[in-house]
C-alpha cells in the first residue's frame, strides 16, 4: 500500500499518467471516492497517456471505450443499483479484452470486481488536495504500487 497526496487537478492527472505507464496489460483498476474526489481527472491521465483526449465521466453511459495503446475501457458504476446492471451491458466479456479497465465507484459493485486489482480510493474535494491510497491486490499490481 501507498499513499500519495495530489495537490492540484494537474497533479492527479499525471498521477493518472504514470499510473497507466506503470500498469501491466491487461489490467483493472478500482477507483473508490466521493464526487468530485478526483477520480474522472485520474482516468483523463491515464487516456492522455494512452493516445486520447476524448475522456468523460461514463456516468450516464455506463461505459467508454477508448481506441487508444492500451485500450482503455472506462466505466462508471455511479447509477447501478447493482452489479447484476454491470454485468447485463457485457462487464465479463470486457474483462476478457487485452485492455485496461478503470472502473468508478466500484464501491458500488464490491461483487463485480476481480481477485487481483489495483485500488485507489481518492478522498479530499474542491480546492483540497487529494489523498490517494493506493492497495495491490496480486503480485502484478505489487510491482505497479513500487513504480509509482
Amino acid at each position: 500500500m501507498k499513499t500519495l497526496i495530489c495537490k492540484t487537478e494537474q497533479e492527479t492527472e499525471s498521477l493518472g499518467g504514470r499510473l497507466m505507464r506503470a500498469l501491466p496489460v491487461p489490467s483493472f483498476v478500482a477507483l473508490y471516492g466521493g464526487l468530485g474526489a478526483g477520480k474522472t481527472a485520474l482516468v483523463r491521465g491515464m487516456g492522455a497517456q494512452a493516445g486520447t483526449d476524448e475522456v468523460r465521466s461514463p456516468t450516464f453511459t455506463i461505459v467508454h471505450e477508448y481506441e487508444t495503446d492500451p485500450p482503455l475501457i472506462h466505466f462508471d458504476a455511479y447509477r447501478l443499483a447493482d452489479a447484476e446492471e454491470l454485468r447485463a451491458i457485457g462487464f465479463e466479456e470486457y474483462m476478457a479484452k487485452n485492455a485496461v479497465l478503470v472502473l468508478e465507484w466500484a464501491e458500488r459493485v464490491p461483487e463485480a470486481l476481480p481477485t487481483e486489482r489495483l485500488e485507489l480510493h481518492l478522498s479530499g474535494s474542491g480546492n483540497e488536495p487529494r489523498t490517494v491510497r493506493i492497495v495491490p491486490s496480486g503480485a502484478a499490481y505489487e510491482s505497479v504500487v513500487n513504480a509509482l
